[in-house]
């Protein structure tokens, strides 16, 4: 079983409990507004990390990271981007199993037309009321789920 750690929102900060949580993942990824390479630096020192742009996503560093990614994990693909609303594919027509997005900093599991949609929420800095959070995903072969953590 692989456990991918799915984080977002991080805008600079990365918590000591939001680490610890991440630790042991097979590969993480972030949904999005980074805002600093050394979080990916920091990430990248537990798992393999795969990353899009956020909104606030900008400099030389930023500029290497695609708004949108398509991962395949054993059976299962992942489309992850920051934001839904710049979603520009079907994806129960694509093959997406799960589709991985942050920007609103509001944790959400849900199933949409056969597909997982996740929003890990946000790791950063604490916004209005909403919870700190992040969260996983575990896929065996062709079986995939998704699990929110607050902290």
């Amino acid at each position: 079983m692989l456990r991918i750690g799915l984080i977002s929102d991080t805008h600079g900060l990365l918590r000591p409990e939001v680490l610890d949580f991440l630790r042991g993942s097979d590969h993480i990824l972030h949904a999005g507004d980074i805002c600093t390479a050394d979080v990916l630096e920091q990430l990248g020192a537990l798992a393999p990390v795969t990353a899009v742009r956020g909104n606030n996503d900008r400099g030389g560093w930023a500029d290497r990271l695609a708004a949108s990614e398509i991962v395949r994990f054993e059976d299962v693909w992942v489309h992850m981007l920051h934001d839904v609303a710049d979603l520009d594919l079907d994806p129960p027509g694509a093959g997406i199993q799960v589709l991985v997005c942050g920007h609103s900093h509001k944790p959400r599991i849900e199933q949409r037309q056969g597909v997982l949609h996740v929003n890990p929420g946000s790791a950063g800095p604490r916004r209005f009321q909403l919870p700190i959070s992040a969260g996983e995903l575990r896929i065996d072969g062709a079986g995939v789920s998704a699990y929110l953590v607050e902290f």
